[in-house]
């Protein structure tokens, strides 16, 4: 599973078509917004806040089951039956009944490729305050591609979705299109079209609201975080140049590790007694204190499925923690990855409504995705791609993600000379220390910090 941009993923060139339904919110029936759905939408009507997932099909399916699949992936989760519009007083949410959609053609600008035709497609459709703010997508490769299997997109605005919700509806789809429903993978992970309705989003944002304020401890951690901070996030404790207003974003994209050489990292990991996260954390925190004499701070989202009934819900199950490592031991880099996890077990709303807990320009972030441990996956035979947005930006954020080929990284950061120069530099230092761990005799000792 590639983590990539829609500007880098690998699309055929061919004929771009969309299935489009149109939503009516119902003005009677309004519910509850989450606290990230609230910041999120909060920012605003504009382009470039979406996730999209892609996949190729077995087969060439015709335009009738494929909108099929997507109008019963629509019915079960409820998510996609709703709408945000502004007010007076914030963000609102209402329920929304949603047509049989249509089948759409779009043709690519003089001299635009088909992924640049993509692009103008999900910024313009998947917007925060779109009716809805989701679109499938089918690209059918020319005669002149060599793989003449299909690529479905499914985007959505993030308020909508996450990885997970993304993966959940790639294999209903499927499950759909390709007949997994009598017996594939889809179905032996709990997710058949026939399956019983999941658990809506909104009951996830009722049920967080109805929690007991987080423990005194978990509030005085918060407040010990943002005051290192001046009451805001954390940010990137090297230069990243002026970023006092979002500018154009650069996307690296890196391999690692090959897949011989996650399988010694993973071993160097058991001899520490700890994940490979860690390990990876250990690193980049003695990093910072080598080149900035800094701390390892940064935002680190967390999953909120906490429960069996959001297993195979769609919605946005993720909250941001942060990462606070003081010390770059392993073992204190997997405490540390705990205490984060913990931090963002309660609800942020009354916490930061009290304490405060802005992001700040230079806010720096890092997200670890291991698709191996996920429940649902997708065969690489099928080429899957999880695809962001591009939008500008002031902050740095790196992904990291693990799968069958190995360990990679996605680094997004401001596009001026300073952050180019600074950013290369580091990940050139992060990625060879990652990669001399891997490469150290297997029970060699942790070298002298």
């Amino acid at each position: 599973m590639r983590l990539t941009t829609v500007a880098q993923m690998a699309l055929p060139e061919g004929s771009l078509q969309s299935f489009a339904v149109r939503a009516t919110p119902d003005p009677t029936r309004e519910l509850p917004v989450s606290f990230d759905q609230s910041r999120h939408v909060g920012r605003g009507d504009r382009a470039g806040s979406w996730m999209a997932v892609s996949f190729r099909l077995a087969q060439s399916p015709s335009h009738a089951v494929l909108a099929d699949a997507w109008r019963a992936a629509i019915a079960r989760h409820g998510t996609l039956r709703t709408v945000f519009s502004a007010a007076e007083s914030g963000v609102r949410l209402h329920e929304a009944t949603v047509d049989d959609g249509v089948w759409r053609e779009h043709e690519a600008s003089p001299g635009a490729t088909t992924r640049e035709a993509l692009h103008a497609l999900l910024d313009a459709e998947c917007r925060p305050f779109a009716a809805p703010s989701y679109l499938l997508a089918l690209v059918v490769p020319s005669p002149a591609e060599p793989d003449p299997r299909p690529v479905v997109v499914l985007a959505s605005d993030h308020a909508h979705v996450d990885m997970w919700s993304l993966l959940i509806l790639a294999h209903e789809v499927r499950a759909r299109v390709d007949g997994e429903g009598a017996g594939g993978d889809a179905t032996s992970a709990g997710t058949s079209p026939t399956d019983p309705l999941p658990a809506a989003f909104v009951d996830h944002t009722r049920a967080l609201a109805a929690m007991p304020e987080a423990p005194v401890e978990v509030i005085a951690h918060w407040e010990e975080i943002l005051r290192a901070g001046g009451g805001a996030m954390p940010v990137f404790p090297l230069s990243l140049g002026d970023v006092s207003t979002p500018s154009s974003a650069i996307v690296e994209v890196r391999d690692v590790l090959d897949v011989s050489q996650l399988a010694r990292l993973e071993e160097q990991a058991r001899g520490r007694e700890v994940r490979i996260l860690p390990l990876v954390l250990s690193e980049l925190a003695q990093l910072f204190r080598d080149v900035a004499d800094a701390p390892l701070r940064a935002v680190f989202p967390v999953h909120s499925r906490n429960e069996p009934r959001w297993r195979d819900s769609v919605g946005w199950y993720i909250t941001n923690a942060v990462l606070d490592v003081a010390d770059p031991a392993p073992a204190s880099c997997a405490a540390a990855v705990g205490e984060a996890v913990r931090l963002g077990a309660f609800p942020l709303a009354p916490i930061f409504d009290r304490i405060g807990g802005t992001e700040p320009p230079g806010m720096f972030a890092l997200s670890w995705l291991d698709v191996r441990r996920l429940r649902l996956r997708i065969e690489a035979s099928f080429e899957p791609q999880f695809v962001s947005a591009e939008l500008p930006t002031d902050n740095l954020m790196i992904w990291f993600i693990v799968n069958d080929d190995g360990l990679h990284l996605r680094c997004r950061y401001p596009s001026n000379a300073v952050a180019r120069a600074t950013v290369s530099s580091w990940l050139d230092e992060l990625t060879n220390r990652i990669v001399t761990v891997a490469r150290a005799d297997l029970g060699e000792p942790p070298r002298p910090r």
